[in-house]
């Protein structure tokens, strides 16, 4: 199963996951979307950001994870995403999460994602769409990751 992130917290935010979602569902096969939720930004120094909208998707894919990748940033780009500095607002985030049971660690590709199993604005989505699904590095699921953030 292939996990992508979609956030977004400038301009019309649910639109551009939706229409984010429909490109990815051209290339994911079975592609489910979680339900959109409200989150603040997480990270030092970005307490004032615009809040995000955010969402999980879930499919099937043949794709080596970089081309999973190249495409996701080709979506990014047609929205209009830059990235001026680390932590920018932006107008899509797409992350791939889970690539089936692969591990990629490259410079600029890291599966599953390094951040994925403590961001409960991830799991959240996830657990509404996999919740028995295993992180392929630790073994936990879903379910137990997010229990964990929650805490």
């Amino acid at each position: 199963m292939v996990i992508v992130a979609f956030g977004s917290n400038v301009g019309g935010r649910r639109e551009q996951i939706v229409a984010a979602a429909e490109q990815v569902a051209a290339f994911l096969s079975h592609f489910r979307l979680s339900s959109i939720i409200e989150t603040a930004p997480v990270g030092a120094g970005l307490q004032h950001d615009p809040p995000y909208l955010n969402a999980v998707g879930a499919g099937e894919s043949d794709l080596a994870p970089r081309a999973i990748l190249e495409r996701l940033r080709a979506i990014e780009h047609g929205a209009g995403r830059t990235r001026p500095y680390p932590g920018a607002p932006r107008t899509l985030d797409l992350d791939l999460i889970l690539a089936g049971d692969a591990v990629v660690e490259e410079k600029d590709l890291q599966v599953p994602h390094p951040r994925f199993r403590e961001r409960r604005f991830v799991l959240e989505p996830l657990a509404e769409l996999a919740p028995d699904l295993r992180d392929p590095v630790t073994g936990f699921t879903v379910r137990d990751l997010l229990a964990r953030v929650r805490g």
